[in-house]
């Protein structure tokens, strides 16, 4: 799957558009009004200085998910999962961050604890990367298994393994120096919400990655793989290799979106933590359409809907907000392919 730019725009407006018609309809068949609801989600957010930091805690792990998703989308691969790599990645930053000495200083803490994730999210991807590339199984399938085995892994390294607290799903604290720092120490407003530096990582990842797709030999030859890899073959390429690759640095991208669970907020891991956001990053890429800016505004956006749906549970159900994210996406790729269509009808008719 490609990203073509003149269309991305006019097709993430019109998912926009028919996701706020979804929101009204819903909400009005649950008996509420659609413009008190707003009032509140709104309020429940972006209205208070603490929403917003949970607005930014809650987009911080999608924006690394959806980076991760993008990138391997870029070849043409469906990177579903990003949800076991986060999983695993943040079990070894817990781990590693844990085992740390206490006295160890962030500049050393903080790097070896992140490389320990994203090493383990890139490990974690690199079975279905070699299925891919040397057998040519379906991403799909093989990261969906993934998935699943890491949630047993994940349990069974806790439990059995031994590396949970004695009578809990949790790791030990990791070390003072491998914190991530909330944002509130910069803007004392944001006190008490969950936000972390970690956010400003992720968005600096964003534009690094997005620039690279133009600037490096990697990045140019994913996007033209994924455009025609039988062309790229004929050239030369090593399409196999590069596909290989691309799942595996999209695995380690996946298990950074730890800097903001297990670094940046809880400070340990725990079973279940960042659940979900995995599959959110898949939400993020096709809404962000390649772009830096879309991609972060599109963590932001169902950040939003996350947060929004805690802010209006008390008169509909948060599960409401999950809909929303699944009908914004559909709408997206509809109106991306009928945009497409039309372009090339259009095109015919020129040239006729």
């Amino acid at each position: 799957m490609t990203v073509t730019s003149s269309r991305s725009l006019p097709a993430a407006v019109a998912g926009l558009a028919i996701g706020w018609l979804a929101f009204c309809v819903l909400v009005w068949l649950y008996g509420a009004s659609p413009r008190m609801m707003a009032g509140i989600l709104f309020e429940g957010t972006w209205g208070t200085s603490y929403g917003a930091g949970q607005v930014l805690f809650k987009a911080t792990p999608l924006l690394f998910t959806g980076i991760a998703v993008d990138l391997a989308l870029r070849a043409g691969l469906f990177n579903i999962g990003a949800e076991g790599q986060l999983a695993v990645g943040s079990l070894a930053a817990g781990v590693v961050g844990a085992h740390l000495p206490h006295g160890t200083p962030m500049l050393v803490a903080l790097p070896l604890a992140l490389a320990a994730a994203m090493a383990a999210g890139a490990l974690w991807a690199l079975v279905p990367a070699l299925l891919k590339g040397r057998y040519g199984a379906h991403e799909v399938i093989s990261t969906i298994m993934m998935n699943r085995i890491a949630d047993s892994a994940v349990g069974l390294a806790l439990g059995a393994g031994g590396l949970a607290l004695t009578g809990t799903v949790r790791t030990a604290d990791v070390a003072p120096g491998a914190r991530m720092p909330r944002l509130e120490a910069w803007l004392p407003s944001l006190k008490g919400s969950a936000a972390s530096f970690a956010l400003l990582f992720g968005i600096a990842g964003t534009f690094l990655v997005t620039e690279s797709y133009r600037r490096t030999r990697f990045g140019r030859e994913i996007g033209l793989i994924g455009q025609n890899a039988h062309a790229m073959q004929a050239e030369k390429v090593p399409v196999r290799a590069r596909l290989e690759q691309a799942l595996v640095v999209s695995g380690a991208i996946a298990g950074a979106a730890s800097l903001g669970t297990v670094l940046g907020y809880k400070g340990y891991f725990e079973e279940g933590l960042g659940a979900g956001a995995g599959f959110g990053g898949l939400a993020v890429a096709i809404l962000g359409r390649g772009s830096a800016v879309g991609l972060v505004f599109a963590a932001l956006l169902f950040g939003t809907l996350q947060q929004g749906g805690l802010a209006v549970n008390a008169f509909v159900p948060k599960e409401l907000m999950d809909v929303l994210t699944g009908v914004v996406v559909v709408a997206v790729a509809l109106a991306d392919e009928a945009i497409g269509r039309h372009a090339a009808a259009s095109a015919k008719v020129a040239t006729a």
